[in-house]
């Protein structure tokens, strides 16, 4: 249920940011999301989608807005962010609301090369101009002149310092600081461009319009290797095969991302593990046993 004064500031602002009256008569709330409370609020004409959280999740949001911009900037189909505010202690973010489905072969075919169309707009350095959010956690993305500078001190760095202050210490430790000292190694000879990243992009981050054009959403955007994309599409179950024919189609994939891809996804399952529970750590022991081996 959404509060009164919630619903009051909602309301403000959407007609702020429309620039025309808009009074919620249905809040329906909506699936998806661990993290977030959403709704599709609606004045009976005019649909929105929107999120909300306690009122310490409003700089989550702006970073979240920051990110759609980027991505629509990088020509991506995303929902457009309409609005953010707090209100009774908590936070909010309108955006567009698009209905979407579930794709077909060819609507991933389309979706892989739109994603490496995206990956040829790039930044001048590594990181972003702002630290956003990956899930719940703080992101750092200071800028670096290095790939594997950013990669050891803004990624992987962090989640095991943190991994080491959740308790999670001993082999997840030890094998951590050999990783990620050997990164210049295991990078060596890679030298990739500053591609704009969604950062956060697996299945539940992606989705189709009716007539097919892809959508993605819920960003951790920043400037890296385009192979991190990749690498995370391939985590949580993967895409259809049609998905990265389609992005071969537009941008080849170099040697070494096999051991590449699994560097980076590293940073996700650690991510995971200080986020959800140690079911993550074997596997996170096992990539980094895998990447010393290689």
């Amino acid at each position: 249920m959404l509060s009164p004064a919630l619903r009051a500031a909602l309301e403000a602002a959407i007609a702020q940011a429309s620039g025309s009256p808009f009074r919620i008569v249905d809040a329906t709330p909506a699936a998806g999301g661990c993290i977030n409370s959403s709704w599709v609020i609606s004045d009976g004409e005019r649909r929105y989608f929107a999120k909300v959280n306690e009122a310490r999740f409003a700089a989550s949001f702006a970073a979240e807005a920051d990110g759609l911009a980027a991505l629509a900037a990088a020509e991506m189909r995303v929902p457009r962010p309409i609005a953010q505010g707090t209100a009774g202690g908590q936070a909010f973010i309108v955006l567009e609301y698009l209905r979407l489905g579930r794709g077909s072969s060819a609507t991933f075919n389309e979706l892989g090369r739109c994603l490496a169309r995206m990956h040829e707009h790039v930044g001048a350095r590594f990181g972003w101009t702002r630290d956003n959010f990956i899930g719940a956690t703080p992101q750092s993305n200071a800028m670096r002149a290095s790939w594997a500078e950013f990669w050891q001190l803004e990624r992987l760095a962090p989640q095991l310092a943190l991994a080491a202050r959740n308790g999670y210490d001993g082999r997840v430790r030890s094998l951590g600081e050999k990783i990620v000292s050997e990164i210049p190694r295991i990078l060596a000879g890679h030298e990739p461009k500053c591609s704009v990243l969604h950062g956060d992009l697996w299945s539940g981050n992606a989705g189709f319009l009716e007539d097919g054009t892809p959508v993605i959403f819920d960003p951790a955007v920043y400037c890296g290797d385009a192979e991190a994309d990749l690498a995370m599409t391939e985590l949580f179950g993967g895409f259809p095969a049609s998905f990265y024919a389609g992005y071969r189609e537009v941008r080849p994939i170099e040697d070494g991302y096999a051991t590449r891809r699994v560097l980076y996804n590293l940073y996700h399952v650690l991510n995971h593990l200080n986020l959800f529970s140690a079911g993550y750590r074997d596997q996170a022991e096992q990539m980094m046993e895998r990447l010393l081996r290689a």
